[in-house]
C-alpha cells in the first residue's frame, strides 16, 4: 500500500518520514508543485506533495492540480489524504477545529479542473461526483480524531473560491445562505481530479478563522491563518500518522 499526502506548511518536514528522500518527477501535465518526498510512516510507504510549493510561492489559481494528482497516480498511490486550512462559515466551527469534509461547491473559474481536454469519439467521460470524498477514508479520519481526542466535525461542505483574495462580506454571507460550512481555495479542484484519476481521496480541514461574516471578529488575514495553522500543525501531523496506521 502507498499513500499520497497533499498538504501545506509543516508536512514536508523530513522528521515525519523514515528514510525520507526527494524524488523529482514530471508528468504529462507538467511538474507537480514540489518534488515528491517519499518515505514511510508506520511502515507504510508515503509520498508527500506541498500543494503551494515548499515555500508557499504558488498561488491557488496557479497550482498545477492535474500534475499533483497525476504524479501521485504515476508513483502508485492507492489513496490520497489531504490537509487544508479553511475559514469557518458556522458559529459552531471554532478556530483549530477539524472538519472531515464530505461535500464541495466549486466557485472557481480560472483553473484546469479536469483531465479531459477532449473526449474520444463517441466516448464522453462525465465523472459522477455525488459523493466526491471517499466514505471509507472519511471514517478512518473520524475514528482517528476520536482516538486522539481532537475537536472535530464529522462532515462539512467546503466552498472553494478562486483566490488569492479573501471573500467580501457579501460573498461570505451568501456562502452562509448556501449552508456551506467552511471556505478555502483548493479542495474542490483537487478532489474532482482525484475522482477522475480513480484514487480514493479524503480531506481534513482545519478552521483557522471566521472569513469575514462575523461582525464581532476581525476579517480574515493571512497572518491570522498562519498563526492558527502553525499552532496546530502538530495535531495535523498526529492525525495523519494515526490515520495511516489505521489504514495498514
Amino acid at each position: 500500500m502507498k499513500i499520497g499526502i497533499i498538504g501545506g506548511s509543516g508536512l514536508d518536514n523530513p522528521k515525519i518520514l523514515r528514510d525520507a528522500k526527494d524524488v523529482n518527477v514530471n508528468t504529462s501535465y507538467g511538474a507537480p508543485s514540489s518534488p515528491l518526498k517519499t518515505g514511510t510512516i508506520n511502515d507504510v510507504e508515503v509520498v508527500i506533495i506541498a500543494r503551494h510549493g515548499r515555500q508557499h510561492t504558488i498561488t491557488p489559481s496557479k497550482v498545477n492540480y492535474r500534475a499533483n494528482v497525476q504524479a501521485l497516480k504515476d508513483i502508485g498511490c492507492d489513496y490520497i489524504l489531504a490537509t487544508t486550512a479553511v475559514g469557518s462559515l458556522k458559529e459552531e466551527i471554532g478556530r483549530g477545529d477539524f472538519v472531515i469534509l464530505d461535500q464541495f461547491i466549486d466557485f472557481t473559474n480560472k483553473r484546469k479542473n479536469t483531465f479531459y481536454e477532449e473526449f474520444e469519439p463517441n466516448k464522453p467521460a462525465h465523472q459522477p461526483m455525488a459523493t466526491p470524498f471517499s466514505e471509507d477514508l472519511r471514517k478512518v479520519f473520524i475514528n482517528s480524531c476520536k482516538k486522539l481526542n481532537l475537536k472535530y466535525h464529522p462532515k462539512g461542505t467546503v466552498v472553494t473560491i478562486e483566490g488569492p483574495r479573501f471573500s467580501t462580506k457579501a460573498e461570505s454571507h451568501m456562502f452562509r445562505t448556501w449552508n456551506c460550512d467552511v471556505i478555502n481555495m483548493s479542495i474542490a479542484t483537487e478532489v474532482a481530479l482525484a475522482n477522475e484519476a480513480g484514487i480514493p481521496y479524503a480531506a481534513v480541514a482545519m478552521s483557522t478563522d471566521y472569513d469575514c461574516w462575523k461582525s464581532d471578529e476581525e476579517p480574515v488575514s493571512w497572518e491570522a491563518v498562519l498563526k492558527i495553522f502553525t499552532k496546530n500543525v502538530t495535531k495535523v501531523t498526529d492525525l495523519l500518522i494515526e490515520t495511516i496506521g489505521e489504514l495498514k
